[in-house]
């Protein structure tokens, strides 16, 4: 297989997951608006902060509202991360794999980017944007499910689960950071602890978790169980752990694979060291961003490494 095909499979894994996890968290984080006091405003711009493009975004927009963030996060046809860029790129790689990807899915991301750009600038109303973001979910989902009932477990299939896998677990720890300590605006804080749980339940359900958090659990929302949740369960498909479980499942698959299951193994070990407990024992939770700041950190390393051993030449 070729490198350059394998690098386009990789990086379309990576950019359907994207999508759908941005979509998500802009709908949200507008649902969760509704759920707090109206003298608890929110901070649209920690949407901007998950994906760490504050600098890109304030050179542009002025107050970083809703209707701004929301146009930059879907619609923004100059930020690499939008909903309507990341869905050119996955394109664009699908272009470059058409032999390899099943037909339906080239047609299926087609109709995802037309419907996006045919509808991007009408995304500052909230009732568009939400039915929009409603279908652009919807199709991600079927999309995966589509590539995983009718992709043969060869090579290029163990490529496209280790960049979604990968995507996934730098998305999960990113928005436990930013849900965890910056949604609310300055000087909010205080205000906004009697509704704390509220806040830790738009974390579960910014990744799809609520239920499956509720079922495992069988008690009311709390932020050491989230936290226990969404880092080390083995079985939920979102959780950081179960996400390096799955790298670590695909390496072997893929030829000398090992040479970046060590990489993926000390991101493993960071994590099993970690204590939920000492995470929330700071007010600030200096703690908990060190270790998500340190997570993301090897879990770019992990890229680096995959970059370096399968998709450079020679």
């Amino acid at each position: 297989m070729l490198s350059r095909t394998a690098e386009n499979i990789y990086w379309f894994g990576r950019h359907l997951q994207r999508i759908e996890n941005t979509a998500r968290l802009v709908n949200v984080h507008a649902y969760l608006s509704l759920d707090l006091p109206r003298h608890v405003p929110l901070s649209w711009g920690s949407l901007v902060e998950i994906l760490g493009a504050w600098s890109q975004f304030s050179t542009r927009y002025n107050q970083g509202s809703e209707a701004e963030v929301a146009h930059f996060l879907i619609a923004d046809e100059q930020f690499p991360g939008s909903l309507r860029c990341t869905l050119s790129l996955a394109r664009e790689n699908l272009r470059a794999t058409r032999e390899t990807m099943p037909n339906d899915i080239w047609e299926r991301v087609n109709e995802l980017y037309a419907l996006v750009s045919a509808r991007g600038e009408s995304v500052t109303y909230r009732r568009i944007r939400t039915d929009l973001l409603r279908e652009v979910i919807d199709q991600c989902l079927t999309t995966v499910g589509m590539l995983v009932s009718n992709m043969s477990r060869g090579v290029p299939f163990q490529f496209l689960r280790l960049g979604l896998a990968l995507e996934q677990a730098d998305m999960t720890t990113r928005i436990i950071d930013v849900r965890s300590s910056g949604a609310v605006g300055d000087g909010q804080r205080d205000e906004l602890t009697p509704f704390r749980t509220i806040q830790w339940m738009s974390v579960l359900k910014s990744l799809h978790a609520y239920q499956m958090y509720r079922r495992q659990q069988r008690t009311r929302v709390s932020a050491p169980r989230v936290l226990a949740f969404l880092l080390h369960d083995r079985n939920f498909p979102r959780s950081v752990a179960c996400c390096l479980g799955a790298m670590q499942q695909t390496l072997p698959r893929l030829p000398e694979g090992h040479r970046v299951t060590e990489a993926v193994m000390a991101v493993d070990a960071l994590l099993e060291r970690s204590d939920v407990a000492g995470l929330l024992a700071d007010e600030d939770n200096t703690a908990l961003g060190q270790l998500l700041d340190d997570i993301q950190l090897a879990l770019g390393q992990v890229h680096n490494r995959i970059d370096q051993h399968f998709f450079q030449p020679d």
